[in-house]
């Protein structure tokens, strides 16, 4: 008998449909063939399958077995495919009848007592199978509620094979998870910490206010202990707040990863990521020979931090480029070609030397000029151009240290920030720009329009700091945000004022 069944393999962190044909025929010996190009874990997984069916009290047929995954030219590297397999071979060895083997897709890797262990990628097996207009899609229990955040799509838990069997035979009814997505996103949204924590730096907390506002790109410039760290950790507390569908597209990756913290089925909170300066290229953007996202796919739609940034690999850095400007990366490799999204908001920070008390008045620097050369030469100069404010975060005096007057807060940056986004939402509407930093150069033109004096004061800046047509941009654009967030509709001159001074500190220190 010839058996069908419908499922999923993982490609990066896209699932594409894959159909298993089970077909088991009389033979002298009993031998089982696997076919469709499966890798290692797949091959090894008829071992795991059959004690699974023997231990679950089902028979292991004792005839020819022939299993293919088609599409045949597309690799299959994963242990999701146990339990389509196992019901394939219950269902061509005449042990299980059903007629919904067309209606659902089943992923899931088996135990050798047949219960189901979790998998990768459930999240985007389901937005597949949704898209693919199936009616469910069997999961083991434990990945359940990631997957059933996919809407029109009944998701099945099972615990074991033995559940499955009897889901697919029609004698056990097993309802649907339940969404629960508004309580996903009541119960994990909240953060744990607040700029009011951190004393002092309002000049930084503008500048981050701004970048939070039109998405821009922050280099802070301080000595050690200044509180650089401190302000990056709270960056996605100001943000605005996920909504559903950039949640599922970041979460999908996190699931793809094998990341997802264990109780969180979905990301409610922006990500963070810290990756440490010994990084690899594949592991910032991603690759492999199989290509896997990297730390700015997993910073999609949050903040990517680069603390320490001149200690970065000045190569690893420099593959920044690309992503910083399309929001995506691409990996290519001899067999194919993979996109990952990579949409984030980079905040890096340094110290002015490698002893990092540079111009601090309070402290001597030890570092010789040769010395800071070679330390800052390590940031090259179009990487500079596509971080959009510079920032000086200096020590913080005693008196404020102490004082018990709270600063700023990030339910008022964060209210500043909303007002801003609202107003770009509404200039933005009829584009595929969502912020002020992704406007192209046609819309640049059009929303940053400058009267005689503005055009004037830029005019003097661009030839006084040598700035490069992207970095001439980048303060037109950084001026519309800081007019968007003092609720200006036109572009005056103190917004162009402060923006060419977030662009003037690499020119006093890489000068």
């Amino acid at each position: 008998m010839l058996a069908k069944l419908n499922t999923f393999s993982l490609l990066g962190i896209d699932a594409l449909p894959v159909e298993v044909e089970v077909d088991v025929s009389p033979a002298a010996m009993p031998k089982v063939i696997l076919v469709g190009l499966p890798e290692a874990a797949v091959k090894e997984s008829i071992h795991r399958i059959e004690r699974a069916l023997v231990n679950s009290g089902f028979v292991r047929p004792q005839n020819r077995v022939v299993i293919n995954l088609a599409p045949a030219e597309l690799p299959k590297q994963a242990a999701s495919f146990d339990l389509p397999i196992a019901l394939g071979l219950l269902a061509s060895s005449g042990q299980l009848d059903s007629d919904i083997f067309d209606q659902f897709a089943a992923v899931g890797e088996l135990a050798l007592d047949g219960s189901t262990r979790p998998i990768k990628g459930a999240l985007s097996m389901a937005m597949a199978a949704a898209a693919g207009g199936a009616r469910g899609i069997v999961v083991p229990a434990a990945n359940a509620h990631e997957a059933a955040v996919v809407s029109g799509l009944e998701v099945i838990a099972v615990e074991s094979l033995t559940q499955a069997t009897a889901y697919f035979a029609g004698q056990l009814n097993i309802e649907p998870t339940p969404s629960g997505l508004d309580e996903l996103f009541e119960e994990l949204g909240g953060y744990d910490v607040d700029f009011a924590d951190v004393r002092g730096q309002e000049m930084a907390k503008r500048a981050i206010t701004l970048a939070a506002s039109g998405g821009h790109n922050l280099l802070m410039i301080g000595p050690p202990g200044s509180g650089k760290t401190m302000l990056a950790k709270r960056v996605p507390t100001i943000l605005p707040s996920l909504c559903a569908e950039e949640s599922i597209e970041t979460s999908r990756i996190y699931s793809a990863m094998g990341k997802l913290p264990n109780g969180k089925p979905l990301l409610a909170r922006r990500p963070h990521r810290a990756p440490h300066h010994t990084i690899s290229n594949a592991g910032l953007v991603g690759g492999g020979s199989v290509p896997s996202p990297g730390e700015i796919s997993l910073a999609h739609n949050g903040v990517l931090f680069l603390d320490e940034l001149p200690e970065f690999n000045r190569q690893t850095l420099e593959v920044l480029r690309q992503p910083l400007e399309d929001g995506h990366v691409s990996i290519c490799r001899a067999l194919r070609s993979t996109d990952f999204p990579a949409d984030f908001m980079l905040i890096a920070s340094l110290n002015p030397c490698p002893c990092g008390f540079r111009n601090d008045p309070r402290r001597e620097c030890h570092c010789s000029i040769p010395q800071v050369e070679r330390y800052m030469s390590k940031i090259s100069g179009p990487l500079l151009d596509r971080i959009d404010l510079h920032i000086e975060v200096p020590a913080v005096p005693f008196n404020e240290l102490s004082s018990n007057t709270e600063g700023t807060d990030s339910r008022s940056m964060q209210e500043q920030v909303n007002s801003a986004r609202r107003r770009q939402h509404k200039r933005f509407s009829s584009s595929h720009s969502r912020t002020n930093a992704q406007m192209t150069s046609r819309e640049l033109r059009e929303h940053c329009k400058l009267d005689k004096s503005c055009s004037k004061l830029l005019e003097q800046s661009v030839d006084r700091l040598g700035l490069s047509a992207r970095a001439h941009d980048k303060v037109l654009r950084v001026a519309r945000t800081i007019a968007d967030v003092d609720g200006a509709e036109a572009i005056d001159v103190e917004h162009i004022s402060e923006a060419i001074n977030y662009r003037m500190l690499d020119r006093q220190f890489w000068s």
